[in-house]
Formats: structure tokens, sequence, C-alpha cells
């Protein structure tokens, strides 16, 4: 142990106070992260958590409409999660040399709430290893190596999913990332056919909507179509269902708004329970059987703590929950409320430049704010933090005046998501537009919006 250290207990980290708190993660986790959610007044220190609620170590509730990025379709330590995982607390957690119950039960129930006849999974830790399993699943199936990706997409930051993320921003550092990656336009068939044209491609892999991207809900048919054109041209189609799974979108599944099988399937997020970390890949049986359906090949794909029992039991109770609570019809039920009021929003001010989504995955789009005079005055700064920090200057209002926690979109940070739990109530989503609307009228502008949101970075600014 280092000189005049003394480690840390459990105990003690539930003691610490916030300035404590921001201290350890600057000086052993990431200062800018730190800095940058102090910029906005973000560094609160949250201390409880139930439902759609949490609370600060003020004692103020707040209503939680990011919802982990759609990681909390049951909201926030549901009860049943930690039972499930009461039950199963003495049994061998991580037992390599052994076939273990909840894996293959957790497996059983995905394959009879997915879509056709998807029927292997396999389980990792989040969603960028499920996307790293699937993309290595259609290389060995099809014997190809090219992967065609949608720019604008984001399918996770590992150097696999990095390839086909579709934003410079996040791959140009890493470069060169894995060869053969082909971007196409998002919604655009016509793109997509030309790159599969010579039937050299293992798979293509798409968002049913893209979230990071902007909550971009592509042309009807466009789902369809594509499925049409991957057989066509023999490529394998992977929906990347992480952030659109578990009746997010009105639907179990996304690519249930179309009637449209995959061939491989990615989810994460939510299929924990907002408790415990897990990722998985569905593929259908001839597929996987030909990548991996060998003595010799069966072992190719492993990891260590994937479809362990603790992460296995909370897969298992959080698609009963779902499928009890038919949370997916309340989430387009709740969700068609919150789009049609928030599109009245819409014709109301003209700050509000689009409204879009499906079921309770709902992205709000601003319109850039002119800097005039004050633009001037601050060397640019306005225009420049609009521009790069815009949707988070509207959540900074949201969060630090009316205590409704929101986000933007890393793709497109002029956009702020609304993905509350599924369990949300019209009570709590009218709290959400009557406090939107009264930043809309107060504001007057988007530069008001962004002034308000953003004295203490100008002040930095000035004083450089």
């Amino acid at each position: 142990m280092k000189d005049n250290m003394k480690y840390i207990t459990c105990d003690d980290a539930l003691k610490l106070n916030r300035n404590q708190v921001r201290e350890n993660y600057k000086e052993y986790i990431n200062a800018n992260f730190v800095s940058m959610l102090s910029m906005l007044q973000f560094d609160k220190l949250f201390v409880k958590a139930k439902g759609v609620s949490v609370w600060d170590s003020d004692g103020n509730e707040y209503l939680d409409f990011l919802g982990g990025y759609g990681a909390l379709n049951l909201g926030h330590n549901p009860d049943e999660i930690y039972d499930a995982i009461e039950k199963v607390r003495d049994l061998p957690n991580i037992l390599q040399a052994a076939v273990n119950d909840f894996p293959g039960a957790l497996a059983y129930d995905l394959a009879l709430i997915t879509p056709g006849d998807l029927k292997r999974s396999f389980f990792c830790n989040s969603g960028a290893e499920a996307v790293e399993g699937a993309l290595k699943l259609a290389k060995i199936a099809s014997g190809k190596h090219k992967i065609v990706y949608c720019n604008n997409s984001f399918h996770g930051k590992s150097a696999g999913a990095l390839s086909v993320t579709g934003r410079e921003k996040y791959q140009k550092y890493f470069k060169p990332l894995v060869p053969d990656s082909i971007p196409v336009e998002y919604g655009d068939a016509k793109s997509l056919e030309n790159a599969l044209k010579g039937k050299d491609v293992a798979a293509f892999i798409v968002e049913p909507i893209q979230g990071e991207g902007g909550v971009i809900v592509p042309p009807d048919g466009y789902l369809k179509e594509v499925r049409e054109l991957t057989t066509k041209y023999e490529s394998y189609l992977i929906f990347d269902e992480v952030q659109t799974g578990f009746g997010r979108t009105g639907k179990m599944f996304a690519c249930e708004h179309e009637g449209v099988v995959p061939d491989i399937m990615c989810v994460a997020k939510s299929l924990g329970g907002g408790v415990m970390p897990i990722g998985a890949y569905i593929a259908k049986d001839e597929v996987w059987k030909r990548g991996y359906g060998s003595m010799e090949k069966c072992l190719l794909h492993t990891s260590t703590f994937g479809g362990n029992t603790l992460a296995c039991a909370a897969g298992i109770t959080v698609i009963k929950l779902i499928m009890d609570r038919n949370l997916p019809d309340a989430a387009k039920e709740k969700g068609e409320y919150f789009l049609n009021k928030l599109k009245a929003l819409k014709e109301k001010h003209k700050l509000i430049k689009d409204v879009r989504g499906k079921g309770l995955m709902i992205g709000v789009e601003f319109n850039q704010p002119e800097g005039g005079f004050i633009d001037k005055l601050s060397g640019g700064a306005v225009s420049k933090l609009s521009n790069e920090y815009l949707g988070s200057l509207v959540a900074g209002e949201l969060q630090n005046k009316h205590h409704i926690i929101t986000a933007y979109t890393l793709n497109n940070p002029n956009v702020i998501r609304f993905e509350p739990p599924l369990i949300v109530t019209k009570e709590q989503i009218d709290k959400v537009l009557d406090a939107l609307d009264e930043i809309m009228t107060k504001s007057g502008s988007l530069l008001g919006i962004t002034l308000s949101s953003a004295k203490t970075v100008l002040g930095s600014l000035f004083n450089r």
C-alpha cells in the first residue's frame, strides 16, 4: 500500500460528501468529465433512487427522464430484481467447467420473446460486447470479412464496435480500425444496395431507430427493404436493439414495427433490470451452427462473466415483469401522449425544430440561436457553446431549475432525449411538458437559454 494512504471501505464510501466524491473522480478517474458536469451544474451527489425518481444529498427529488440511456425500463432499483438475486446468492455465480441452469433458462426465454426464428444466445456484459460477438459470428458464419454500417450510427466504443460507429469524432484517434468497414446512408436503401452488390459483405448492422444519432426514425418500409436486400445479396442482417429493445418503442423490439426478423440481434441495457450488467446477441440456429457448430469452433468466442448466475437471474425476472405488466403497450400509449403534447409545444415555440420518436424513445431537436452582439462580445463563445453543447444547456435548465434529468444524444448535441422508465405516469410526463414550456417561454430565444445555463462558462472565458 502507498505511504500515508488508507483504503476506502464501502462504509466509508457511503459517508463521502459531494466535494470528496468529486475529488476522487477528478484525481483517479476523469477530471475533464467532472469539469464538464460542473460547468452545467450537473455534478450533484445523488443518494437514493426508486422508480422514476432520484434524490440528491440535499433531499431534492428529481424525475429521471434519461433512464440510463434506455437501461431503466423498469425504473430504478426494482424490488423484484433484488429478490431474484437474493434467491440465487448461494449458487455458483461463475463456474466455467459446467453447464449452468440460469443461462440456459434465460436463452430459452429470449427465444420465446424475440421475433421469428431467433434462437441461440451468447451472453456478455454490455451492448458493445454484444456487437463485437455479432460481428464475429457474421464473419465466421459467412466466410466473408466486410461489414456495412450506417453514418450517424452508434454501436459502441470498443475496437470492433467503434469501426461500425458512424461518427468521425469517436473514430479518428483510434485509426486504423477494423478494415473493410463500409459506411452507407441511414434510411437509404439504394446506398445499401450499392454496397452489397458484390456479394462479398458478411453483414449489414443497423439500428431500427438511431438513438445516439438524435432519435432518427427511418422511412416507413426501410427495414423491410434492408431485409430483402441482405437476403438478395447473401449478407447477414444484424439489428442493434441495445437501446430500442424490451418494450422501449411500443413493441417488444423495434424491428417488430415492420415485422422484420434479422439473422442476428444485439440486446443489453434494460435486460439487466438497471441492476446487473448483461448483454447478449441472439441468432438464428443455422447462422450460429455455420459459425460455431463444431467441437473445434464452439469456444472461439467466450466471456468470463458472460452468463453469470446473478445477471441471468436478473434477465429472467426482467422478461417476466415486462410481459406481466405489458410494458410495450404502456410505452406505446404513454409515448403517443408525450409525442403529441411535444408536437403541440413545437407549434407554440419556434425554438423547437423537430420532435420525433416511437414509444418512450423521443428526441426533441432545437434550432440554433443567433449570437449577435453577445456572440461578438464573447469572441464566438456563445455560438461554439451552442453548437457543441446545446442539448446539454437545455438539459441543464431542466435539471437545475425543474429537477428533471435528461441529456443530449452523443452524435447530435442539438437533440435532447426523453427515455424515462416505462413505468412513468402521465402526471410525471405532464411535469416535464410544463417545465419545457416554461423554459421556452421565459427564455424567449435559445440565446437566452445559452446565457442562462452557461453563465459560469462565459465567466471563465472572460477571465482567461
